[in-house]
């Protein structure tokens, strides 16, 4: 009994010291490595949300101790705690798992009558294609049903590093087809579907609305809502990713470091992608008419923006990273046959993120195609400030949402 208490109390001495450490580390990091550009409104608040990000419980740094003390995976606990706690009953909504074609969902249906069949909304979640989960995003979909009036379709798509890409995109468009085509099952109509997300779920729901417009016969979604969405992975040096490679709560390295990890890639070849080696040339001229710095409006340019020199190309590196070539991975190189059959599009970007551009580069494909887009830009907001509206007791109504500005009438 003693042996085993000392064990306890040994071990407890070794998480306090360690988990010490780390918030020290965090702290150090933060104050080093952040840079907050004087745009942003209440900067302190904005480095207490990443030192919460990078020191708080879901931290790679605390998983990796639990990791080596032989507790659970790095990956897991993150998971395990950013799910948080589960949410009561909603008196407004009923809520119900679901299984889509073996793809985990979560609907979301208004308790109040309808006159008719309701708008429906497919809500792909971010989390860097590793992290994220239907729980974690249930504050956010509960709050778009509810006052949207809206039944919402969560998709609980597999994750990397344990299913290999595209498994979350097919996942994404598995679920996306199973609603569509049994859309009045509940209560709503099949031609009043919207495909959205936020982050890499912006990415996600990009490739789907493209697959699905390409599909012969099949009904054409009423809309897509992108929300800061990263949609390539060609040029890491356009304005957003210099103005805020280092801007939390989204560093550019980290960008690139999650698409490798999705791809299943050694991230040795980190600064390499950075840099561009991993482009050919005849890829270069291709598709430098959509990813250029010259289609980026002149008043995202005059922040700390310098025109990058080309660099040398690899054949190692392409070997490495060529699937983040690809449509499904980088929907902004997509084919002008499919962006002009996209829908209506909504486009959120925010100044100080750095996915902004992909956004306003989408943006301009899509009009430039002759989609309609309504396109709402946040002047000083982040990455990841849409999720304020998970945070219990936001004061921000549906009506002053940037979701509500773009959600279609």
């Amino acid at each position: 009994m003693e042996l085993a208490y000392s064990l306890f109390t040994t071990a407890a001495e070794i998480l306090i010291v360690s988990f010490t450490l780390v918030a020290a580390w965090a702290i150090f990091y933060e104050l080093t490595y952040s840079k907050i550009p004087p745009g942003v409104e209440q900067p302190g608040k904005l480095h207490l949300g990443h030192l919460q990000l990078i020191s708080g419980l879901p931290c790679s740094k605390q998983g990796k101790i639990l990791e080596r003390l032989g507790f659970c995976s790095e990956i897991d606990f993150i998971r395990y705690t950013q799910d948080g706690k589960k949410l009561p009953e909603d008196p407004k909504l009923f809520i119900k798992d679901l299984q889509f074609e073996d793809v985990p969902v979560r609907l979301y249906q208004p308790r109040a009558p309808s006159e008719g069949l309701r708008r429906g909304l497919i809500y792909l979640h971010g989390g860097g294609w590793m992290f994220g989960s239907i729980n974690s995003y249930d504050r956010v979909c509960r709050y778009i049903a509810r006052e949207s009036e809206s039944v919402v379709v969560s998709v609980g798509y597999r994750l990397a590093p344990e299913h290999k890409y595209p498994s979350q995109f097919r996942d994404c468009l598995t679920a996306s087809i199973h609603f569509m085509k049994t859309a009045e099952d509940y209560g709503v109509d099949s031609a009043c579907v919207i495909i959205s997300g936020d982050s890499v779920g912006g990415n996600l729901a990009a490739a789907v609305c493209q697959a699905l417009v390409s599909r012969s016969n099949f009904p054409k979604p009423l809309a897509q809502i992108l929300i800061y969405p990263g949609l390539q992975a060609i040029d890491f040096y356009l304005p957003s990713y210099q103005q805020n490679c280092a801007v939390p709560l989204l560093y550019r390295e980290h960008v690139i470091n999650c698409c490798l990890k999705y791809l299943e890639k050694d991230v040795s070849v980190l600064e390499n992608v950075m840099e561009g080696s991993h482009v050919p040339l005849d890829m270069k001229l291709k598709y430098g008419r959509w990813v250029n710095p010259d289609n980026i409006p002149e008043e995202f340019k005059i922040r700390s923006y310098k025109p990058h020199l080309p660099t040398s190309y690899s054949d190692e590196v392409y070997e490495v990273a060529k699937p983040a070539l690809e449509t499904t991975f980088s929907p902004l190189l997509a084919e002008d046959s499919i962006v002009s059959r996209l829908p209506l599009s909504y486009i959120l970007t925010c100044e100080y993120d750095v996915l902004r551009d992909d956004g306003l580069l989408y943006k301009k494909r899509l009009e430039d195609s002759g989609v309609p887009v309504t396109w709402y830009h946040v002047k000083d907001g982040f990455h990841g400030s849409w999720l304020a509206l998970q945070e219990p007791g936001s004061k921000l109504s549906w009506r002053h949402s940037p979701l509500h500005k773009m959600f279609p009438q």
